[in-house]
């Protein structure tokens, strides 16, 4: 049993905080790769939020992506028992639009704009991650929406968007530890 987990980042980039979330992923069975949706893997630092968004938007956005990752996935599941996505934030987003391919299991960590693309219908197991509270809508909104849903399962943790990122200021212990476990214990298959 083997298996590829691809890991999309958020507005700032491969950071430290995901390698180390690439890293918790990691057992005998998975490796895991961090796809950069920026060139020459650029990152930006938390000071630098606005200048990231704004870079997201206008240099990747929430299409132009989509098919280089598509590609990225599909060999991947020629290749491997299992092949898992998860993404953070805007990586969340794009992980919800990927989850009609192939997939074993797909996990959003407050992807917000996930509101934006209601008509997706995934086609394996999704775990979708939201905070308490979110500055730009109504999270209790979505989750209604995503209630109605086949193969989606909603939980929802105490804390702001971020609060899985122990370099972020909106980092929230307690709920990064149960959403942390929630996420291993998701992916758990059994091995025979």
């Amino acid at each position: 049993m083997n298996r590829k987990i691809f890991i999309l980042h958020e507005i700032y980039g491969i950071n430290q905080f995901i390698k180390e979330q690439a890293q918790s992923y990691i057992d005998e069975y998975t490796s895991v790769c961090c796809v950069s949706l920026y060139p020459e893997a650029k990152s930006f630092s938390y000071k630098q939020e606005q200048q990231a968004y704004d870079y997201f938007l206008h240099t990747v956005g929430f299409d132009a992506p989509l098919e280089i990752l598509s590609q990225k996935i599909l060999e991947a599941c020629e290749k491997y028992d299992e092949v898992v996505l998860i993404g953070y934030s805007v990586g969340a987003t794009l992980a919800w639009r990927l989850s009609t391919l192939p997939l074993h299991r797909v996990i959003c960590v407050y992807g917000s704009r996930i509101r934006q693309f209601l008509d997706v219908q995934p086609s394996c197991p999704t775990l979708v991650i939201l905070p308490s509270y979110e500055n730009s809508f109504d999270v209790n909104a979505l989750k209604q929406e995503l209630r109605h849903k086949s193969n989606v399962q909603t939980e929802q943790y105490q804390g702001h968007h971020g609060f899985m990122d122990t370099y972020n200021s909106n980092f929230y212990p307690a709920s990064y530890l149960q959403a942390h476990a929630k996420i291993l214990n998701f992916l758990r298959v059994e091995h025979h």
